[in-house]
């Protein structure tokens, strides 16, 4: 059904005078748009048909769960404005773009999830303190059936579709309607629970309920507030860029990487390509300039490229890096050295480098330089090391 009308609506833009086309980001809209307007329309039959459940049977598991559902609609209608809002164009304030409206969205959706848990922990709290019996019905039996699974197609839909346009707001609703089929579960289990045992345990069963809302709180928190706050680039992103620049020939190594997001589809990347410091500057900066447009084309970035000379056919310099990186790595496996030169002088010659180390190595810096220079020494007593200790940014 989603498909269709995401087709649906592809189809009636390209009629808009698209010259038959669509660009990607808009295609992305569109999916998430319809997911959204889906989502509020879904939730909203789904309230009516559990309140109406709740009071008939006079539940308040069932109608904390109607409750819950309404939120969702809320919810929706959050994602739906934060996709929208996100397609904005770059302004004078805002000259990176819209893209991380999407990820306040989501972190709204979050707070709205809380307030809703907290509540029905409040009300399932007061229904243990006094019990009250449960009317089971056939009517309401088929509404939380239906309910369950409606639940279990939107938590397929949106994680299918979040998956396709790399939504985490979309992979967070797909969490929170498999944790809405999970609760209304424990609804229906606890009204057969008391039709044979007379066991009165809605309360406690709205407790599990408040119990998994809060807890797909937490998910959709820790999903939306990272990129927010900034988290290092995937492995299969860092590798395809690798893999792109590398694959020029006249870069012989690339470093110091760092991939600025501003939303999905919607990143800056810069970094430090080697290369053979005695080419023709010119034709170096054209290779450059072409990479950077493939960078573009093929991955939606904007880069920006710096250019390393280094020392290619200079024995000396090449010896000198070769001994300096055995030293490093003997200190640990996972450092690397870059930007290696020399400068030599009349009493002593500067060994320049930038040793990488991992992000989060616990290691007393001051003290690995030290260690570093003093086996330097080693190499020849007129060496002095010059030595920038760099963190990973992937």
């Amino acid at each position: 059904m989603i498909q269709l009308l995401v087709k649906l609506f592809i189809n009636k833009h390209k009629k808009m005078g698209h010259d038959g086309q669509i660009e990607e980001t808009e295609e992305r809209t569109i999916y998430g748009v319809v997911c959204g307007w889906a989502g509020v329309g879904i939730n909203i039959c789904l309230f009516i048909l559990k309140y109406i459940g709740g009071v008939l049977s006079g539940s308040v598991a069932i109608t904390a769960d109607a409750f819950n559902n309404l939120s969702d609609s809320g919810s929706s209608i959050i994602t739906l404005l934060g996709f929208r809002m996100s397609t904005k164009k770059p302004d004078a304030d805002h000259p990176y773009g819209h893209g991380r409206i999407e990820y306040v969205a989501g972190l709204m959706v979050t707070l709205l999830i809380f307030l809703m848990g907290f509540e029905l922990l409040k009300i399932a709290i007061q229904k243990i303190i006094h019990p009250a019996s449960v009317e089971t019905g056939v009517i309401v039996i088929v509404i939380l059936i239906t309910s369950i699974l409606v639940k279990c197609y939107m938590a397929f839909y949106n994680y299918t579709i979040g998956k396709k346009i790399n939504s985490s707001a979309l992979r967070a609703t797909a969490m929170d309607s498999l944790s809405d089929c999970a609760a209304t579960f424990a609804v229906l289990l606890a009204m057969i629970v008391q039709y044979f045992t007379n066991w009165k345990i809605d309360g406690w069963i709205g407790l599990i309920v408040a119990g998994v809302v809060l807890y797909a709180a937490y998910s959709t928190a820790k999903e939306t507030i990272q990129p927010l706050l900034g988290m290092p680039p995937k492995q299969e992103f860092v590798d395809e860029i690798e893999t792109i620049v590398l694959s020029h020939d006249i870069v012989e190594g690339i470093h110091d990487l760092v991939v600025h997001d501003y939303g999905p589809g919607r990143c800056m990347i810069s970094l430090h390509a080697e290369v053979a410091g005695d080419k023709d500057i010119f034709l170096i900066h054209d290779e450059i300039d072409h990479i950077e447009t493939e960078l573009n084309k093929r991955l939606g970035c904007e880069s920006t490229i710096h250019m390393d000379p280094i020392a290619m056919d200079n024995k000396m310099v090449s010896d000198n890096k070769e001994i300096v990186e055995k030293i490093v790595h003997q200190k640990n496996v996972e450092y690397s050295i870059h930007d290696f030169r020399m400068v030599i002088g009349p009493t002593h010659t500067n060994l320049i480098f930038d040793v990488l180390i991992p992000r989060d190595e616990k290691v007393d810096e001051e003290e690995l330089r030290m260690q570093l220079e003093k086996e330097i020494k080693k190499i020849n007593p007129g060496y002095y090391a010059v030595i920038k200790i760099d963190r990973s940014y992937i």
